[in-house]
């Protein structure tokens, strides 16, 4: 796992299906506005391809084949969702936890939150 800040996770592989990483300090720069843009649109496809699943499955005349393929294309689609899943968990800011009051107890829920 890479340092945050230190290096972006592009969403698109490398030679031989290793991941491209992106070193900058602006993350407003071509590469990064690029790399946005580009998970944006698998994000799009993905949601596309959820309501086709939903559609396919639904249908019991489906053919094996065209499970096979849906199957294939899910696959694709999860390790696209994970790599943005990946690459803005590491660009989250880190919380500074020793500054909070009472120590490391987590997030605290006022009693409102709860009905």
């Amino acid at each position: 796992m890479t340092t945050h800040n230190e290096m972006r996770l592009l969403p698109w592989s490398g030679a031989e299906g290793k991941p491209c990483f992106l070193s900058t300090d602006d993350n407003s720069g071509h590469l990064s506005r690029l790399a946005d843009n580009i998970e944006a649109v698998q994000l799009g496809m993905v949601s596309e391809l959820l309501e086709h699943a939903s559609e396919v499955l639904g249908d019991e005349e489906t053919e094996p084949e065209e499970l096979r393929h849906l199957a294939t294309n899910l696959t694709e689609a999860l390790h696209n969702v994970l790599r943005v899943a990946t690459s803005r968990g590491h660009r989250l800011p880190i919380p500074d936890l020793s500054a909070r009051e009472g120590g490391d107890e987590g997030a605290r829920l006022t009693e409102a939150a709860f009905g």
